[in-house]
């Protein structure tokens, strides 16, 4: 039976004046349940560079959240955005007067604690805080637990002040590796003091210090030979010492080690900016000290603002990270690099099964990506 006639028998099927009538059979029902809600949510689209710039500037937190994220991206779509995007926001935090502080400390000091009262004290005094917490990352699993916000609930809180846990991620010295580029989209997001609290004491001083205006040590009483317990090299970054927890029947421990520490500063050579550095006693616990902290604070860059200081600091900053960003760049354009991505698993492999030296492989390498063989 040909088409033609197969459509006209069926049609007689379909005629009512047919004693057989062919029904059109039940709706198929969907196969997924229109009412199911998916636990899973969609991954947000990604914004243009003018929709981030908007909302940073608007000082939209999610927005802000985002941008930060695509700063530490390492894909290279999102790392040329990124680079725009911080560019502009350069521009923004170059007309601003900003106070970038860091912190760092002993383990058991209590930054995090610290941190969370301070910062509440400082936007109750008006200001708005950015804290830019690294979280070590695990040397086998590569993750990172980022719990500073958990451990900051009030601060969390706080419609004046932004947390943004990150992952050391490697980094040398714990600290991560985007951080100054985070520091200038949260300056231009309207936020006037920005923390950069560090893994502990360790290498990650010198990184610090590199991006910050001002260095808070935390250290505690007690704990063996205090002007033992931390390098010299330390102390003389410091712009100001923290003894912290200096409460309860710690108080008298607390004053001892804080005399200690102050008159060890003053055998230190003077600093370029004209400040004395100095030590304090604090407690989170009963807020005591917060308010001589701030006013130290305040004291320093009324000086370095008024002196040039700042503005020089800056600058000599600015050029540091001008060849920390050559060195990220050369290794992204060597990693990246076809040839590289070709040659560098079978150079890994004889390297491990002890063919071949890791210094010559790496110039064997780098002499492949230059051309020269």
């Amino acid at each position: 039976m040909d088409n033609t006639k197969q459509g006209d028998f069926f049609a007689d099927y379909k005629n009512e004046d047919s004693a057989l009538i062919v029904n059109e059979g039940v709706e198929k029902l969907p196969t997924v349940n229109p009412y199911f809600k998916s636990p899973f949510k969609k991954r947000p689209r990604l914004l243009t560079e003018d929709e981030y710039m908007d909302g940073i500037v608007r000082g939209d937190r999610t927005i802000l959240s985002q941008a930060i994220t695509l700063v530490e991206s390492v894909l290279p779509d999102h790392r040329r955005m990124a680079e725009r995007i911080v560019q502009r926001c350069q521009v923004i935090s170059s007309k601003l007067k900003t106070m970038r502080i860091g912190i760092t400390g002993v383990p058991g000091a209590g930054k995090s604690t610290f941190i969370e009262a301070f910062g509440s004290y400082l936007t109750s005094e008006g200001h708005k805080l950015a804290v830019l917490a690294i979280d070590p990352s695990s040397e086998k699993s590569k993750g990172s637990i980022l719990g500073d916000k958990t451990r900051m609930e009030t601060l969390c809180n706080d419609p004046n002040a932004f947390i943004r846990p990150s992952p050391s991620a490697g980094s040398l010295g714990g600290v991560a590796r985007k951080t100054r580029e985070t520091i200038l989209l949260c300056e231009a997001a309207g936020f006037d003091v920005i923390f950069i609290e560090t893994v502990g004491v360790g290498q990650s001083e010198t990184a610090v210090h590199s991006m910050s205006d001002f260095f808070l040590l935390l250290m505690l009483s007690g704990a063996g030979d205090d002007l033992q317990g931390i390098k010299r090299g330390i102390m003389e970054m410091s712009d100001l010492i923290s003894i912290t927890k200096a409460d309860g029947t710690n108080v008298d421990k607390s004053n001892m080690a804080r005399a200690l520490y102050a008159n060890a500063l003053h055998l230190f050579p003077p600093t370029e900016s004209g400040w004395v550095p100095t030590a304090v006693t604090s407690s989170a616990v009963t807020k005591s000290g917060l308010p001589e902290i701030l006013k130290k604070i305040e004291e320093y860059f009324n000086l370095v603002w008024g002196n040039g200081f700042y503005e020089r600091k800056r600058r000599e900053q600015a050029r540091y990270w001008m060849y920390e960003s050559i060195n990220e760049e050369l290794k992204n354009m060597f990693y990246e690099n076809e040839t590289v991505m070709k040659l560098l698993p079978d150079y890994e492999n004889a390297v491990l099964e002890g063919q071949i030296e890791s210094f010559a492989a790496a110039s064997e390498l780098i002499e492949k990506y230059s051309g020269k063989r």
